[in-house]
């Protein structure tokens, strides 16, 4: 070895590396260079960079495949674990009367069911009440002279009412007492079904973690807490006023209050807002995944909103303490129904909340500058929202910013909630048998007079038609006139094919025959299993089903671009929507015990229907980038849920989503699962040919599309000042905090 290359001090500057480069020996590593071994030669060069080529193909189809195999997973896992089959479960019950009568009777209850309820008594009939009021707990009974008054408090919510009363007046009665019922804050005419707050309260939580998910992907920048904070101060302001906006002016939900409703609203969306900005910090880019487990998996079934905490696993009640998605819900809830009363713990769970992240983010800002003052900027993994090149202005870029969450935010509040909120039958097909068809029109003339618009009645021939109507779900009821002198009408129901139209037509039809002094009994011909007794299963394994189609590719379009042309996307996808499909049952069936059996049926129209989800959005993906999640979801969540029957029947909304439920895919996935589970599978056919040609229809315009408009499979280049987005670290993995993020 010469004395030259024993010494490298003697080497002028930069001798050696423009030695090493002129010979091939040098590898670039981001924007450091890197000095192969000197026995090695070129070809020792190109096999290290195919060999990072390939472990980054590795990791963009991982982050392709997991991120949508985890929301997917725990979205409908968690709510199928949650909600599937609601039982009551330490309700908070209080008893009042004579002391030891009300001992008495507060002891038979925990006999009767000592997991149901927790039962304490009270001195005064006035404190039992005031406790029902306050929401301390979900019933009261006062107990009289050969009599029982049963409060609730249906503002606190109607499935806590219904249940908590179906637990006790049996057992009230059956000690022969008088039962008196009384609602001591009943819903308001225009929020009847209580779903206002429910609504709200999930649009308020996505304006809240949206946004700033997005942002650091596509604008870091604005990420740093001195831009963060008046930001999300503003966004909170705007969110909250279009909530107010849809809710109040448009559809009359909210009526007063509306300095209060805005305020808590805007407090909901700047805590949610804070939280997700630290766990930004935290998780990067895997902060999205974070936000959806704690405000949405946990949160949602936990705010005690659509169904009570307590006919949940206990968690839920103990979540239901401190999660935002609980706090904002109550928050809404006591101003909109109980003028305020008791809003100060919910309210101070989200200012803490907000202070709290935000401190906690000036100081992970601050100890990660001590560490790596020189941090590089994160990487931009999203160059463009709307699938172009990257805006060249910064106005275009954060007005696409600014347009996703808002849109998200105004369908879900205006299409969820305006088909929703105000349940009333609307043309419910029923069906009524008299002793001959003369004295049956004669009956169907005589509802209609009284019940106008509310049900479509047709007379028939004979109970055993109206049996097959009501079991093939053409009818939603039958009404089986008595035949003999003072005996009692039978009202054939189907609580498989709609639960809530089941209640529905149970109420308004035992009103109609009290009203007539007329007896009623009732049959279901067909009852649902204790496994679905909320009657949602079918909905939930649609929703998975139709998210598990779009998700695929909106990620994929991003994470592994290289997947995009149509050659290599269908047997990507046909794979994806084979697997997904059994994992999606795999968690109803035997994680969650929700499904017993109907494995290939359920399987197979799963698949058929991930993969045609998957080519419909595929279309959108195609012309408008990420942006594609407005029309997608729009189309196959916002208008597909209420118009699929699953959470309320499509007689009880807006005509619309009646149409639409013979169209839209997501009405058909309900249908086939309910079809499977339930009936033998005798619409099945049906649904597949919906699902095939949605799929058929979305192909080929792929096709014509990608014809004039070749698809780009590989990750744009960003421009200068901005960073690399040539690692599936900007997908996957925790990105160094910039310096720019860190306050001045």
């Amino acid at each position: 070895m010469s004395s030259t290359e024993e010494n490298p001090s003697t080497h002028p500057p930069g001798g050696e590396l423009r030695t090493l480069e002129a010979s091939g020996k040098v590898q670039a590593h981001g924007n450091e260079p890197s000095v192969e071994s000197s026995v090695d030669g070129p070809a020792a060069v190109e096999a290290a960079a195919r060999k990072r080529a390939r472990a980054e193909t590795i990791g963009r189809y991982t982050a392709m495949f997991m991120m949508p195999l985890i929301m997917v997973g725990m979205m409908v896992g968690g709510y199928l674990a949650a909600m599937h089959s609601p039982t009551p479960n330490n309700m908070p019950v209080v008893v009042a009367g004579a002391p030891a009568a009300a001992a008495e009777f507060a002891q038979s209850l925990e006999l009767a069911d000592p997991d149901a309820v927790d039962v304490r008594t009270v001195a005064t009939a006035e404190e039992a009440r005031k406790l029902v009021v306050d929401r301390d707990v979900a019933a009261a009974v006062v107990l009289g002279e050969g009599n029982a008054s049963l409060y609730t408090a249906g503002a606190a919510g109607a499935s806590q009412a219904g249940a908590v009363t179906g637990l006790l007046a049996p057992q009230i009665m059956s000690q022969g007492l008088e039962l008196h019922a009384e609602d001591l804050a009943p819903l308001p005419d225009n929020d009847k079904s209580g779903l206002g707050a429910m609504f709200m309260t999930t649009a308020l939580i996505m304006a809240g973690y949206l946004p700033f998910s997005l942002t650091l992907s596509n604008s870091p920048e604005l990420l740093r807490l001195r831009r963060a904070v008046p930001l999300l101060a503003g966004w909170a302001a705007l969110a909250a006023g279009l909530v107010w906006a849809v809710t109040g002016p448009l559809l009359g939900v909210v009526q007063g209050h509306a300095w209060a409703v805005l305020g808590v609203c805007w407090l909901g969306v700047f805590a949610v807002g804070a939280v997700q900005l630290l766990l930004t910090r935290l998780m990067g880019p895997m902060a999205i995944i974070a936000a959806m487990f704690l405000l949405m998996v946990l949160g949602v079934p936990a705010s005690n909103m659509g169904m009570s905490v307590y006919t949940m696993p206990d968690l839920y009640a103990f979540l239901h303490n401190f999660l935002p998605t609980p706090a904002l819900g109550e928050a809404l809830r006591s101003v909109m129904y109980f003028d305020g009363a008791g809003t100060g713990p919910y309210l101070l769970v989200l200012a803490v909340g907000a202070v709290l992240a935000l401190l906690l983010t000036l100081g992970f800002d601050a100890n990660k500058r001590r560490k790596n003052p020189n941090a590089a900027l994160p990487m931009v993994a999203v160059q463009s929202l709307h699938g172009g090149p990257r805006p060249k202005t910064r106005f275009w870029r954060y007005a696409a910013l600014l347009f996703f969450p808002f849109a998200m935010v105004a369908m879900m509040i205006s299409f969820m909630l305006g088909a929703m909120f105000e349940p009333t039958p609307r043309d419910m097909p029923v069906a009524v048998v008299g002793a001959t068809m003369e004295v049956g029109q004669e009956a169907v003339d005589k509802l209609d007079a009284g019940m106008q618009g509310l049900f479509e009645l047709r007379a028939v021939d004979s109970e055993q038609e109206a049996r097959t109507l009501v079991g093939d779900r053409t009818v939603s009821a039958a009404l089986v006139l008595p035949t003999a002198p003072n005996g009692a009408a039978l009202l054939l129901t189907n609580e498989a094919a709609s639960s809530s139209a089941q209640q529905l037509v149970t109420t308004i039809f035992g009103q109609v025959a009290a009203g007539q002094q007329m007896g009623l009994d009732t049959e279901n011909v067909a009852p649902l299993p204790d496994s679905d007794s909320a009657g949602t299963v079918a909905m939930y394994m649609a929703m998975g089903w139709m998210m598990a189609g779009f998700m695929i590719i909106v990620v994929g379009a991003n994470a592994a671009p290289a997947s995009r042309p149509l050659r290599k996307l269908l047997p990507i996808v046909a794979a994806w929507s084979v697997f997904m499909s059994a994992v999606l049952y795999m968690i109803a069936g035997p994680m969650v015990r929700a499904i017993d059996g109907h494995f290939w049926a359920l399987f197979g129209t799963g698949a058929v229907a991930i993969f045609a989800m998957a080519m419909f959005a595929t279309v959108f993906e195609r012309l408008i980038g990420m942006l594609s999640i407005i029309p997608v979801v729009a189309i196959l969540m916002f208008l597909g849920v209420p118009s699929s029957g699953g959470a309320l029947s499509v007689y009880m909304e807006p005509e619309i989503f009646r149409v639409l439920h013979d169209i839209l895919p997501m009405p058909a996935a309900v249908e086939a699962t309910r079809s499977i589970l339930y009936f033998g599978g005798d619409v099945v056919g049906g649904a597949l040919l919906n699902f095939a040609i949605w799929g058929a229809v979305s192909l080929a315009v792929v096709a014509v599309i990608d014809r004039f408009k070749p698809v780009n499979g590989r990750k744009e280049v960003p421009p200068h000042g901005d960073t690399s987005t040539g690692s599936v670290a900007s997908l996957v993995a925790q990105p160094e905090v910039p310096r720019e993020l860190v306050p001045a």
